[in-house]
């Protein structure tokens, strides 16, 4: 059983204490001459760019164009660069659902509704997509790391920080505002993610060698981080307008769990026979609450059922080193304690540690609860499509996971005695402490709501403030 290493890379990330979940440097923006014509139709792609029509934006014209796009199959299989490889796969996952979602895009400006995806992908696309994909060992499908988010910014003041505000999208699918400050404000949050892979690996290794010291400072540094993610996230409110996330939802789309859209499946041309179901690009495979579930014990109390199966499922939508990293930090768990590292917090009477560990716990839970104000109102409030990016039902996904973290607080919260612990400590405790039943409530009477056969968006989204729990200060 492999103990936590200090890194893990695949040459494009580097999962450790110096770049986190952040590539090892900034994404190509272009890709180079021999590749012009598939840049070319990228760059004029969008819906709307500088106020102009793009493809996107003509019914029908991103197929006609694809029509002239030589097939790069033979030039990509001789690549070896990985940000050129990382770039050619960004650009054919944004080419490919631009493909197959237009009419989907051009019915739902029309009728409100999704309409019928196309579901035969060229062998222009096909084959040089499925090549890299191959590559870089992931599926030939929109993605969040190699494509949509993570790898897919650029900064507009080079010698600026990463706040969302300074980043701008390498390629994009409707060119307004809204969508790059939604999928910046991913990358912004992830600046800080080097602190937080950091804490997490070097408060194991400090368990392992019973160093409460340690211990509690880097379980401090997790909570801390995640306090400050919390406050960057908060930020979409403004980064991106919640009735304007429908200008491109449709295109990030996936296949598996969209028989609505994509019937069977998607057929590459050329290189299978049969269709194929890929999961779309979604937020939840993103890397920060995994990596917490794991680390401060929430995957125990995950519900054996079908949504669980499906965050399951989305670690193989990760890049292999980020897969690696996330099975050795539950193996590592796991032989400190099968009960998790609040068992061995408490076995060390490090009650200081286990108050920053509830502190961590109280980061997940509103992380966790602002996404859900997000589906609230991004998403419930906005479309009548009942299904998420990624192919499961929109309205109880979270709620699932979010149970599961309220167990886990509850649990810490038995574990701890505040005799002896400093002020601040014990203020940390008593506030969450005193809040959790607040939290339990607002769950349960939203869940109420939802589960009528007909509800308001609205009212399950000022529930929020009725219990002080609102994710959006007005």
């Amino acid at each position: 059983m492999a103990f936590i290493k200090k890194e893990y890379s695949d040459g494009f990330f580097n999962v450790g204490k110096n770049n986190g979940f952040l590539p090892k440097s900034i994404p190509l923006e272009k890709l180079p001459q021999p590749y012009s014509i598939l840049q070319d139709i990228l760059d004029k792609m969008p819906v709307k760019i500088n106020n102009e029509s793009g493809y996107l934006d003509q019914p029908g014209a991103i197929h006609i164009v694809v029509k002239s796009l030589p097939n790069y199959f033979e030039q990509v299989s001789n690549e070896t660069d990985i940000m050129l490889i990382q770039a050619l796969y960004r650009g054919y996952c944004f080419l490919a659902s631009a493909y197959t979602l237009e009419p989907s895009f051009q019915h739902y400006r029309k009728t409100g509704d999704y309409g019928k995806a196309q579901n035969i992908l060229p062998i222009q696309i096909a084959q040089p997509f499925v090549e890299v994909s191959k590559k870089l060992d992931v599926y030939p499908w929109l993605d969040y790391h190699y494509a949509y988010s993570l790898g897919n910014y650029k900064k507009i003041d080079k010698s600026g920080d990463h706040k969302w505000s300074n980043l701008d999208m390498c390629v994009r699918f409707s060119g307004q505002p809204d969508e790059v400050g939604f999928i910046m404000l991913h990358v912004d949050i992830n600046q800080h993610s080097p602190s937080l892979v950091g804490s997490v690996i070097n408060v194991l290794h400090a368990l392992k060698d019973k160093n409460s010291t340690n211990s509690i400072k880097f379980l401090k540094e997790n909570f801390q981080t995640m306090k400050l993610m919390n406050s960057r996230r908060r930020e979409m409110w403004k980064a991106s307008r919640w009735n304007h996330y429908n200008d491109f939802r449709v295109f990030i789309m996936g296949v598996k769990g969209n028989e609505e859209l994509f019937g069977d499946g998607v057929l590459y041309e050329g290189v299978w026979n049969e269709p194929k179901q890929f999961r779309g690009q979604t937020g939840a495979q993103d890397d920060i609450i995994p990596m917490e579930d794991i680390f401060s014990g929430v995957i125990k109390h995950y519900p054996k059922n079908e949504l669980t199966k499906y965050l399951i499922d989305l670690r193989s939508y990760r890049p292999k080193c980020i897969q690696n990293f996330f099975k050795d930090l539950e193996d590592t768990v796991n032989e400190l304690s099968e009960e998790g590292i609040s068992y061995i917090l408490s076995k060390q009477n490090n009650y200081e540690g286990l108050c920053y560990l509830l502190g961590v716990l109280e980061e997940i839970y509103h992380f966790r609860n602002g996404h859900w104000q997000f589906v609230q109102k991004y998403i419930m409030a906005n479309t009548k499509y009942a299904k998420a990016t990624g192919g499961t039902p929109i309205i109880s996904w979270l709620p699932n996971q979010m149970k599961a973290v309220l167990k886990e607080m509850n649990n810490v919260i038995d574990l701890i005695e505040i005799k002896d612990l400093n002020s601040e400590v014990c203020d940390l405790f008593n506030g969450i402490k005193n809040e959790i039943d607040k939290k339990v409530e607002l769950l349960d009477h939203q869940l109420e709501l939802i589960n009528k056969k007909s509800f308001s968006a609205d009212k399950v989204f000022e529930l929020n403030k009725k219990y002080n729990l609102s994710d959006k200060k007005d």
